[in-house]
């Protein structure tokens, strides 16, 4: 896939519809509905979007936000905005013939950083040797413990900095979009019952084996937000895995604050789920998150443009951020809270890419 410069998306991509346009224009459409569809009929993952469109903000008036600061920090490291590459698998490889390299290149080059996958190619160790800041290692288990005890020190040695293991996937989710199209997806290598085996003791021992940061990806409920800080995390990840596991659950904004509350500040807490706007963000923000990562809004623009267009789509998210925050008369992200969000009428139908009318009239 040819690579443009930064200054040529700037040229081409003027808002985020135009990326998720062009990657609807170059993804084979076995792909675009492997990254962009979820498990069964798809509640889950229209629910995303519909939690998040029943929330709106508030607006105050006559402050001064000449200056607004979007920085914020995760397990101590600076981030320049408040969103995060979110684990993304096989698919990289699949959209990119670099795979996670782009992706690790442009977290880094717009200052925040990315969650690699035990599942991306051409492997964790490419991924984090293109870049001089270290990102965080993403674990499936596909084996026993001499498997994970491998794995982990591979990621130690290269300079992974944290572990993030998924704990929502013991079973793999009934993607629809994937059976019906035939695409050959599945689900690892290896023994899918080593996943659906795991249990809470786990990972302590591999926090021990790791000996760094652990962070718990896949929580949505306070019960096992506190089991998760009981047992050692340092951050807990709410997500239902962008609606492509558990069908008919709750939408990851729904469930933020009851773990926030639940983790009650004994570790920093992460949201992922149909974030597509610097609105969005913005939301889970004021609900408590420390960072909001995004995973099909990464998928679409390494489609569309590789590196160049993941750096272009993190802009337009900060852009889109900064201009929510000065309308709302919101200097900093540490003004924040839950009083700057109502519950309010949703505006129109729901949709995976509702966030993106134009896109979407031009699919009519």
């Amino acid at each position: 896939m040819p690579q443009e410069s930064g200054a040529a998306m700037d040229q081409q991509f003027q808002s985020l519809q135009e990326i998720v346009h062009t990657a609807r224009q170059k993804l084979p459409r076995e792909l675009w509905d492997h990254l962009s569809g979820g498990a069964d009929s798809e509640t889950t993952l229209r629910r995303n979007r519909l939690a998040l469109d029943a929330l709106a903000l508030r607006q105050r008036v006559l402050v001064n936000v000449a200056d607004i600061d979007l920085t914020t920090t995760l397990l101590g490291q600076p981030l320049a905005t408040p969103v995060f590459l979110a684990p993304v698998g096989g698919f990289l490889g699949m959209a990119h013939p670099e795979g996670a390299v782009p992706v690790a290149r442009a977290a880094v080059a717009r200052r925040t950083t990315a969650f690699i996958s035990t599942a991306v190619k051409p492997g964790i160790e490419a991924a984090q040797q293109a870049v001089s800041e270290p990102l965080i290692f993403q674990l499936y288990v596909r084996s026993g413990r001499e498997w994970i005890e491998e794995i982990l020190d591979r990621a130690r040695t290269v300079g992974y900095r944290a572990l993030c293991v998924t704990v929502d996937r013991a079973w793999y989710g009934r993607r629809e979009r994937d059976l019906i199209s035939r695409a050959n997806v599945r689900e690892g290598f290896g023994d899918p019952r080593y996943q659906a085996s795991m249990t809470w003791n786990d990972l302590v021992w591999m926090k021990q084996h790791m000996k760094g940061p652990l962070i718990v990806k896949g929580i949505a409920s306070a019960e096992d937000a506190r089991l998760a800080v009981d047992h050692g995390a340092d951050v807990v990840y709410v997500s239902n895995h962008g609606g492509r596991q558990l069908d008919h659950g709750q939408a990851s904004i729904e469930v933020l604050p009851e773990v926030v509350e639940a983790v009650a500040g004994r570790a920093e807490v992460l949201v992922d789920g149909g974030i597509l706007r610097g609105t969005d963000v913005i939301k889970a923000i004021a609900l408590g998150a420390r960072a909001v990562g995004v995973g099909k809004l990464l998928g679409w623009a390494l489609a569309a443009g590789g590196q160049p267009a993941i750096e272009r789509m993190l802009e337009l998210l900060e852009i889109e951020m900064r201009t929510a925050m000065g309308l709302m008369g919101v200097t900093s992200l540490s003004q924040l809270n839950p009083s700057w969000v109502r519950a309010s009428m949703v505006a129109g139908p729901v949709s995976i890419t509702s966030a993106y009318p134009w896109y979407e009239e031009r699919l009519r």
